[in-house]
């Protein structure tokens, strides 16, 4: 068994402005995923237990944890994929598996079995996870009947496209003695936001429509 370092935080404005953009892309993957999920599992979390709440205990857990010198969290869409091939979604087994992993953190043996896993076989498992999170994706847009011919709504996807993939070492820019780094997806976030909330002609109402079988529903575009 091994304990890992734990450090209490303290206030510091120049680690708060480095850290807080991440917030930004970690916030935009928890919408991805819990409306991923919902269409995985058939149920509307983006209604209930509500987004708002979903993201309020996002956001203590990364708290929390950063007050201990953790990391932030996040809600790896990987787990999407695991969804989708094991068909399992009841709740309590997400909780003993996160119990399970916990107790196992502590373990260097279990780490050390974990790493002699061949790298064919994670690269093969990460194939798979990560092409069924685009899938999903995919398939919400078409489940919401995202028109395309629309021209705003091309541009917004355009754009975040472009950000998200050109934008590969983010964006660094100074506030006074500062240095702050956008990721590639905090920019791509912020663009998509920004047209959303710019652009004329809105042509969606938040929620509406929810029908069987279009559980992520936002409403139709």
């Amino acid at each position: 068994m091994g304990i890992q370092p734990f450090f209490l935080a303290k206030f510091d404005l120049t680690s708060i402005f480095v850290m807080a953009p991440i917030a930004i892309a970690a916030m935009m993957e928890h919408i991805g995923d819990m409306s991923a999920i919902s269409a995985t599992v058939g149920r509307n979390f983006i209604e209930d237990p509500g987004l708002h709440r979903t993201l309020v205990g996002d956001g203590i857990a990364t708290a929390l944890a950063g007050l201990f010198g953790g990391p932030a969290n996040t809600t790896y869409g990987e787990n999407t994929g695991v969804l989708v091939l094991s068909r399992v979604y009841d709740p309590k087994v997400v909780r003993l598996a996160a119990i399970y992993a916990v107790i196992l953190s502590f373990s260097p043996a279990f780490a050390a079995i974990v790493n002699s896993i061949p790298t064919a076989i994670i690269g093969g498992v990460s194939f798979i996870l990560y092409g069924m999170i685009s899938a999903i994706g995919v398939r919400n847009v078409v489940e919401n009947r995202v028109d395309f011919t629309n021209s705003r709504n091309l541009i917004i996807a355009a754009v975040i496209l472009v950000c998200g993939l050109g934008f590969s070492n983010g964006i660094t820019f100074a506030i006074g003695e500062i240095h702050v780094t956008l990721t590639n997806l905090a920019i791509a976030a912020i663009a998509g936001i920004a047209l959303n909330a710019i652009l004329p002609s809105k042509d969606y109402e938040f929620g509406a429509d929810v029908t069987e079988g279009r559980s992520g529903d936002f409403g139709r575009y």
